[in-house]
């Protein structure tokens, strides 16, 4: 076990309370896995994708272990987490959650109660959860993808003779950013929420304030994540872009 797992328990690795419903649990997760996967526009400034990679295995981990109850339970008893409260729900949850283990639960059932008629019971259940599961993924995958769309769509006309000098650039200024932003009608405004990064930083940016940007490494993050969001190449944006503040910073 690494000092991140040694410092943080699975609940904290998912941010919630040890009280929490396997469906909070859930929840968490999704939100967690999607925070850290590579489609989220506001890490590209933050963390590397190894670095991504290494928290996203961490969360399926933890996931894999106390987003399943009787895997749960056994973590719990371990750890010392819920000995004296049993999670509202959690009892009723081990058949009726994402995490229901079929064929173990059943073996345990059938030891109170081996009637045909449980048994028969048991297996509607579980038919019934798992045709809502698949109906409720597909729903949320289209609207995930609406969102994305949303957030992160362009609507602008588009100009040939603009388009051809962008894909020619290979040195991006902060006044050449600022006029492909325009050009595809993202305000400062929507570009912060898109990025998640401050408007004075965009502006900066924009206006080649090298003084009032925070060090390079964030810098070309910040600007990595600007050119993503205008659909250009960030890889050589964020560094043609860093060159150029780097010969405004030592002109010799």
């Amino acid at each position: 076990m690494n000092s991140f797992e040694d410092k943080k328990s699975y609940y904290d690795v998912l941010e919630v309370e040890p009280q929490s419903t396997l469906q909070e649990i859930h929840n968490a997760y999704v939100r967690s896995r999607n925070a850290y996967s590579g489609d989220s526009a506001a890490l590209y400034s933050l963390m590397s994708n190894e670095e991504c990679e290494k928290i996203l295995s961490q969360i399926e981990e933890a996931y894999s272990i106390i987003g399943v109850a009787e895997k749960r339970r056994e973590y719990d008893q371990a750890r010392g987490f819920n000995q004296t409260n049993t999670p509202e729900g959690f009892n009723e949850e081990i058949f009726k959650k994402p995490n229901y283990a079929p064929q173990k639960n059943l073996q345990e059932t059938h030891k109170l109660d081996n009637s045909h008629e449980q048994i028969i019971k048991e297996r509607a259940l579980r038919s019934e959860f798992e045709h809502q599961s698949g109906e409720s993924k597909s729903v949320q995958a289209k609207v995930s993808k609406i969102q994305a769309a949303s957030k992160f769509g362009l609507s602008f006309q588009k100009d040939e003779a603009f388009e051809q000098e962008i894909e020619n650039t290979s040195a991006f200024t902060g006044e050449f950013l600022r006029k492909i932003r325009e050009y595809k009608k993202v305000t400062i405004e929507r570009m912060a929420e898109m990025t998640k990064i401050s408007k004075t930083y965009i502006r900066n940016i924009e206006e080649d304030e090298f003084s009032k940007l925070p060090a390079d490494v964030y810098t070309r993050g910040f600007v990595y994540q600007y050119a993503k969001c205008l659909k250009l190449t960030p890889d050589l944006v964020a560094s043609s872009y860093i060159q150029h503040l780097r010969e405004l910073k030592n002109p010799s």
